[in-house]
């Protein structure tokens, strides 16, 4: 659950602790935290350690996801689309496939055709039945192994290992007053949002925990994040 503190300046921030139990009200914004160099220089040397780690470790699972895509749906194995990062820049981030070759202009017919899709995807901008995705990238995403590519944009420097969600250029909007948090901090592999319902959750919910995240963040949390999304995905709580 969240609860509500006051600052030194006056702010209110709503402080992340492991039972969230739903929606609540939004909280009045913080500054976004201004990391140190050594507090900088040391995630980012996680971030790093992590990734090798991570390869060096589950290298033939990646392969082997790799392969399967491959077969299931010939080339290329790999997606990549433009998203914004820190300081708003874009950069290309990288997924396994899990959709059909053309599938903006899949959804864009769907949605077109399906005024309760339409609604279900602007609210959350995701689809609970998606018709892009195929029956292997429907089992990859359930285990959250079409996200293993974005280790190569932690090593790039593009992501974290925790972070806001990175989001789409045409998303931008929706994040309002919260956009100045979100552009703070390398976008993550994980973070609030992966841990506190994922895609049982709102886009505006979405925003809120990225806005909770950087407005409070320290290492402490991001270990609390990191072992908290190791449950979550082997569980598959609120995955697709």
């Amino acid at each position: 659950m969240f609860r509500s503190d006051s600052t030194a300046h006056g702010n209110v921030i709503r402080r992340f602790t492991p039972d969230d139990g739903g929606p609540s009200a939004p909280p009045t914004l913080a500054q976004p935290r201004k990391l140190t160099y050594v507090e900088r220089a040391t995630k980012r040397s996680i971030d790093i350690v992590g990734a090798l780690i991570f390869f060096m470790i589950f290298g033939p699972l990646y392969l082997a996801v790799a392969l399967c895509v491959g077969i299931s749906m010939g080339r290329p194995v790999h997606y990549w689309q433009n998203r914004l990062g820190e300081r708003g820049q874009k950069f290309k981030f990288f997924k396994f496939r899990s959709m059909v070759p053309n599938s903006d202009e899949v959804l864009d017919d769907f949605l077109s055709r399906n005024d309760m899709a339409r609604t279900e995807w602007d609210t959350f901008q995701k689809l609970e039945k998606d018709p892009r995705i195929t029956p292997i990238g429907q089992f990859i995403r359930k285990l959250s192994l079409d996200e293993l590519p974005q280790f190569w944009n932690v090593l790039k420097g593009d992501m974290s290992l925790v972070g806001p969600r990175p989001c789409m250029e045409r998303q931008r909007s929706l994040y309002g007053r919260g956009w100045e948090h979100y552009c703070a901090m390398r976008p993550g592999i994980t973070g609030l949002w992966q841990v506190s319902g994922r895609n049982r959750l709102s886009y505006a919910r979405r925003v809120e925990l990225d806005v909770e995240y950087v407005s409070n963040w320290s290492l402490w949390l991001d270990m609390k994040i990191l072992f908290r999304t190791f449950r979550t995905v082997i569980s598959g709580d609120g995955s697709k």
